[in-house]
């Protein structure tokens, strides 16, 4: 059997379209069919493959299926449908008594993940005959260390079902209270890769460059520098993403500014513009992996409580990012 990436994402399509059934069955949530229709649509797209072309007649038909279907979502969520549901969570006394029954058994299954990704990687890295066999010829970089941490993923599950004897639903049920804690911005990720992809393609970056020599002094080494840290990390904010972000501005002012106009190290430039790009990731919403997830698994009122706590650091970085790209460049 020969695995592909399509095949890891059939098994998070399931995920949502659990999800997405037990949301319908939340009587007590008053846009359960709405909420359940979100993560359902959302499933199915994860199924959404080769195969799928001619069943519509061709891929563009498939392709622009998809994008109604994601319109179709955003409009769910942009008007209100969809819904925190209600979960029955423990009480305080509860949680307290489980942690103290489980005590320090509960890190085994989180440390399960990244150790099983390692071994994984490394054992496909040293041993390319077990890769072809399982992965198939040519290069599976990717599909490697996404393969390897789904592996962990499931070892991590029947770790944590055997040590906390909950109900083997329990998971799915956690699993939907922390997608409806994120909402609709649990797929930002997606979209705003796919929009970086779509700006490099229409020529932003070109774009962005005659702006800036026709608008700002970039003949000042300075402004230069501080065009392109400041521009990585606000167009990071916008996008989401420092590696969507990272084309678009190099392309723009790195390289037609700093690397050929004022003749600074390319190396030193992609270096301290993706920390740049990170520093815009510490304080965006739009980097809903980063920022809203963990308010949501830490069960914090404010949702911003994250980005709130990281700006002053992101600043920080960003003044020390400018001095670090203007001295350090143009040795």
């Amino acid at each position: 059997m020969i695995v592909q990436q399509n095949t890891l994402y059939d098994l998070a399509g399931m995920v949502l379209l659990g999800v997405a059934v037990m949301s319908w069955r939340d009587k007590q949530n008053p846009r359960r069919l709405t909420t359940g229709l979100f993560w359902g649509v959302y499933g199915l797209l994860f199924f959404v493959g080769d195969w799928t072309y001619p069943l519509v007649g061709g891929k563009r038909w498939v392709d622009i299926s998809v994008g109604i279907a994601v319109v179709g979502m955003a409009l769910l969520a942009g008007f209100g449908g969809v819904r925190i549901g209600s979960y029955s969570p423990r009480t305080v006394q509860q949680r307290e008594a489980s942690a103290k029954r489980l005590g320090s058994r509960l890190f085994i299954p989180a440390l399960a993940i990244p150790l099983v990704t390692v071994v994984g990687v490394v054992t496909f890295t040293v041993m390319p005959s077990m890769q072809s066999h399982l992965f198939g010829p040519g290069n599976h970089g990717t599909l490697i260390t996404l393969f390897s941490m789904t592996v962990g993923t499931i070892i991590a599950l029947i770790l944590a079902w055997k040590i906390s004897g909950d109900r083997v639903t329990q998971p799915l049920q956690e699993a939907r209270r922390l997608l409806d804690s994120v909402g609709c911005a649990f797929i930002l990720p997606q979209i705003l890769a796919m929009l970086g992809l779509l700006f490099t393609a229409a020529g932003v970056g070109n774009s962005l460059s005659w702006l800036t020599e026709h608008y700002l002094a970039v003949d000042n080494r300075l402004i230069a520098v501080m065009v392109y840290v400041l521009g990585m990390a606000l167009l990071t904010m916008i996008m989401g993403n420092a590696f969507a972000a990272f084309p678009i501005v190099t392309a723009g002012v790195g390289i037609p500014i700093l690397v050929l106009q004022q003749g600074g190290n390319p190396a030193v430039m992609a270096a301290i513009g993706m920390f740049s790009g990170y520093c815009g990731t510490l304080m965006t919403p739009m980097a809903a992996n980063f920022n809203i997830v963990p308010a949501a698994l830490l069960g914090l009122p404010d949702k911003n409580a994250v980005i709130k706590a990281q700006i002053p650091t992101g600043l920080s970085l960003l003044v020390v990012n400018i001095a670090l790209l203007y001295f350090l460049m143009f040795l």
